[in-house]
């Protein structure tokens, strides 16, 4: 059993009290911390929690309850000094994706979490799906030969549904890309180079900053990926995951993941794979027993417990070259396009 403070208890601290924890016994929370009486008291009655568990701050709590693991499920600007403090008290930590507000913000929790030999995960939950399992090896063993380029669209309607964070810096970039970068690496297998990015704001939406973008990435592998992505999409919803389609050598390979929406039951992930001269086959998808965020907590107590990370496992040190292509697309936003290195902004 790992011991777990949770820190974080907004709505989407909550909804992984109520919903991820429970799917994965072997992780028990043993207090719960946020700075606010108001969400303390709203976990309290949503969960049951005697008050006894519940604490303002991380040092108290770890005082109190003896843990091993922080899970971190605070605002993005809040990354850091949480990590930071529990790696400090000697406690391993999964955060919340983004990783940090700042690729320096970043390197310090890596390098906090080796000098102090503590395990540090950012939780990238798209990866546990089946579809991006299942074409990452079709990828791998290139069973439709080299993969000359992808194409990726993601297409929400924030205004409506339920979209909340109106005054977030680079909303789509930020909040949203980082799943999708992130996914790009883990299917490709390969690292970005560089980058063309542009992104805007139409002036007709309530987002302060820019919903819509599109971007050019090429990886180090020479594969070149166009994204599209807006929140502001008046047309068919894609799954969160997005649409893609992976031109390869010999044939096309087009899926979806994670399409969940609001009031419906989540459809199956869909890999579609047509080889030349042949007809569209849909391949059976193998299960995955725990997905998304549970997966992710998962595979962080099977990294705590055999000392080994499992497949998928995105570390903090994995993890940087995902925020490394968001902040190297933000950077070539705000220079109209221009091409931007991703080792640029490495170091």
């Amino acid at each position: 059993m790992v011991r777990v403070i949770q820190v974080g208890l907004g709505l989407w601290g909550l909804n992984w009290a109520e919903e991820v924890f429970p799917q994965v016994p072997d992780a028990e929370i043993v207090a719960l911390v946020d700075p606010s009486d108001d969400a303390l008291e709203r976990a309290r009655a949503v969960l049951g929690v005697e008050p006894g568990r519940c604490y303002h701050g991380l040092a108290e709590a770890a005082a109190a309850a003896p843990a091993d693991l922080v899970v971190a499920t605070v605002r993005t600007q809040a990354h850091h000094p949480v990590v930071m403090e529990a790696l400090s008290l000697g406690l391993h930590a999964l955060v919340e994706k983004p990783f940090a507000s700042t690729l320096a913000e970043a390197r310090e929790m890596i390098a906090s979490a080796d000098n102090r030999g503590r395990v540090l995960m950012v939780n990238q939950n798209y990866r546990f799906h089946p579809a991006p399992i299942y074409v990452a090896g079709l990828v791998a063993r290139e069973a439709l030969g080299p993969v000359n380029m992808v194409s990726v669209d993601f297409r929400r309607h924030g205004p409506s549904q339920g979209y909340r964070y109106w005054d977030m810096p680079h909303p789509l970039l930020a909040d949203m890309s980082i799943h999708h970068f992130d996914l790009m690496r883990m299917v490709l297998g390969s690292n970005p180079k560089r980058v063309s990015c542009r992104t805007w704001n139409p002036g007709n939406t309530p987002f302060v900053h820019d919903p819509l973008g599109v971007a050019t990435i090429e990886f180090e592998d020479e594969t070149m990926v166009s994204y599209r992505g807006s929140w502001i999409s008046g047309g068919e919803n894609t799954p969160w995951a997005g649409e893609w389609s992976m031109d390869c050598g010999e044939g096309e390979i087009w899926w979806t993941s994670r399409d969940q929406s609001a009031g419906r039951p989540p459809g199956p992930d869909r890999v579609t794979i047509k080889r030349l001269g042949e007809a569209a086959t849909e391949p059976a998808l193998p299960i995955v027993a725990l997905a998304d965020r549970a997966g992710a907590l998962n595979a962080m107590l099977t990294a705590l417990a055999t000392g080994t990370p499992p497949p998928r496992f995105s570390s903090g040190r994995d993890n940087i070259m995902s925020l490394a292509l968001v902040e190297s697309s933000i950077l070539s936003a705000s220079r109209r396009g221009d091409w931007v290195e991703v080792a640029e902004l490495l170091g």
